[in-house]
């Protein structure tokens, strides 16, 4: 099968002929319907210095925002019919630390990621443990169902925020990521949504899509000057950082009101600065927040079930794996907020 593999340390992917995987024990093999572009595997590809530890798992196919099909079983299996469609969590822990042996699998101290450290899912087949499978129900479109790892991000982060009905919010990033944090913190009540980019027009109008007007390019109008209206009404409640630029944390925290949250939900490639005598005074908190439980995996599901229209908004490019290289060039240059890569679909 043809596989988007990192192979070597620096940069650069390559489509290469790789053996269809057999699933061993406790595994399945899924056939891959829809692989979504992350900015995980932007960072891959340019082999950003965050990333180096997967030296020692090279060469790996990477993806791991994906659905597909169950199409075998491996060893002790059950529970999970042929053809079901799943999304799966990309996380796979170990079973073997303490965490693991008590039932505490979100606490596992050695835990592998799909698409990072073992092979993913830019490929017709990928290999996951049973364990890691989320039935998806019928009537949820597979492409839709391949955003279930970037949204339960998203859901992360709101809860982390602690955001409430009646808050005021400012998102800081109108990529996906961020676009989920938008829907989610409006679900959980928030009275105001505000989301900024910049340079993110694409973004910004898939947003428009998704019912927010609250949308400012700081490409056009520098931070300050366009938060100023915002900002007269009161600071915000909870601010959500999902850029990754180390520049904005400093304007976030000037934007959060006293006893605000400031959640950082992107990885950022440098320390930052921090007043800490200013955060003191303000009674603010910051609060990082990454991975979500399992448990929220259902959530999101049952989510997407109720809110197609909204999620499929969210998705403005599709290309076959034959052109994957293509759809990270529209997602690194912004021109997209999420490309679906089709491991079975044909070159235009």
């Amino acid at each position: 099968m043809t596989a988007l593999r990192k192979r070597h340390p620096g940069q650069g992917l390559s489509l290469e002929e790789t053996a269809r995987p057999v699933p061993g024990p406790g595994e399945v093999l899924i056939g891959v319907k829809f692989a979504g572009v992350c900015g995980t595997d932007l960072h891959i590809d340019e082999w950003t210095p965050s990333y180096h530890f997967m030296h020692a798992h090279l060469p790996v196919t990477i993806g791991h925002e994906f659905s597909g099909e169950v199409a075998a079983l491996g060893e002790g299996v059950s529970g999970l019919p042929l053809g079901q469609l799943v999304t799966v969590r990309p996380s796979v822990v170990c079973g073997q630390c303490e965490a693991c042996t008590a039932g505490r699998y979100d606490a596992c101290v050695a835990r592998r990621g799909i698409g990072v450290a073992r092979d993913g899912a830019f490929a017709r087949w990928v290999r996951v443990p049973a364990r890691n499978c989320v039935p998806v129900p019928a009537g949820v479109d597979p492409v839709v169902a391949a955003l279930a790892e970037p949204l339960t991000v998203s859901l992360e982060s709101v809860r982390t925020g602690g955001v409430k009905p009646g808050d005021r919010v400012l998102v800081l990033g109108p990529g996906n990521i961020g676009q989920g944090i938008a829907l989610f913190a409006r679900a959980a009540g928030a009275a105001q949504v505000v989301v900024a980019g910049h340079d993110d027009a694409p973004r910004l109008a898939a947003l428009r899509q998704l019912g927010f007007a609250d949308l400012l390019d700081f490409a056009e109008t520098p931070m300050d000057q366009a938060l100023a209206p915002y900002l007269a009404q009161g600071r915000f409640d909870v601010v959500i950082e999902a850029t990754g630029a180390p520049a904005v944390i400093a304007p976030a925290l000037a934007a959060l009101k006293v006893h605000g949250v400031l959640v950082v939900t992107g990885i950022h490639p440098r320390p930052v600065p921090i007043d800490l005598t200013q955060l003191v005074r303000q009674h603010q908190q910051i609060r990082g927040s990454y991975r979500a439980p399992e448990s929220a995996w259902p959530e999101v599901v049952a989510f997407m079930g109720t809110h197609q229209a909204e999620l499929r908004a969210m998705i403005t490019h599709r290309v076959p794996l034959s052109r994957a290289v293509e759809g990270f060039a529209l997602a690194r240059g912004k021109q997209a907020t999420k490309v679906m890569v089709e491991p079975d679909a044909a070159a235009a």
